[in-house]
């Protein structure tokens, strides 16, 4: 294989995603500095901040670089295996070191800087989110659901008690928790309730 600039510029972002995740790993994201990461990645700090105007935004990229479970929905006929199977995927990758730390240091972050709360909704949250509403959407049109029910509020309810738990209470995310989550909604929005 020949080592093009094109290649050679791919394998500088990947050592330099992969040491931002190392760093924040070890360090944690307040102390995490685009110079630690260049003296990592063996990479000028100019080379950083040309590709990314901050630590939050490489963070956010480095991130969504994690190679983990696709957070795709089945279709296997059955709504409640389907977001079960999805959302176990979502809590399996939240529990695993760097990821759910350093996302829940990215959602704090957004907080404080409208270009990463942008992004971080354009490029993870509505693309999830839209996923969600056509799994829904499917399951509704086969009567799975309530064909009255508002799709994209049974996704704020099935979203809003993960992200309560990750980020207010920090308890846990279990399996467990989130059978019972999926228990709750769909016992409301089974196809025999009307709204």
């Amino acid at each position: 294989m020949t080592d093009t600039p094109h290649r050679r510029g791919a394998d500088r972002t990947e050592d330099i995603m992969r040491a931002t995740l190392e760093l924040g790993q070890e360090i944690g994201y307040a102390k995490l500095s685009m110079e630690a990461v260049a003296a990592r990645a063996g990479a000028g700090k100019q080379t950083l901040y040309r590709r990314w105007p901050s630590k939050a935004a490489l963070l956010f990229d480095s991130l969504l670089s994690v190679n983990g479970p696709a957070l795709d929905y089945p279709d296997t006929g059955d709504i409640v295996a389907d977001l079960r199977a999805q959302i176990h995927s979502a809590v399996d990758l939240l529990a695993r070191p760097p990821v759910g730390p350093l996302f829940k240091a990215l959602i704090g972050e957004a907080q404080h800087d409208p270009q990463i709360a942008a992004a971080l909704n354009e490029r993870f949250i509505a693309p999830q989110a839209d996923k969600t509403v056509a799994r829904l959407k499917t399951a509704r049109d086969q009567g799975q659901l309530s064909p009255a029910f508002v799709l994209d509020l049974a996704m704020a309810i099935l979203s809003g008690p993960l992200y309560f738990q990750l980020l207010i209470t920090q308890e846990p995310l279990t399996h467990e928790y989130v059978d019972r989550i999926l228990d709750a909604l769909l016992t409301g929005i089974g196809p025999t309730h009307a709204y």
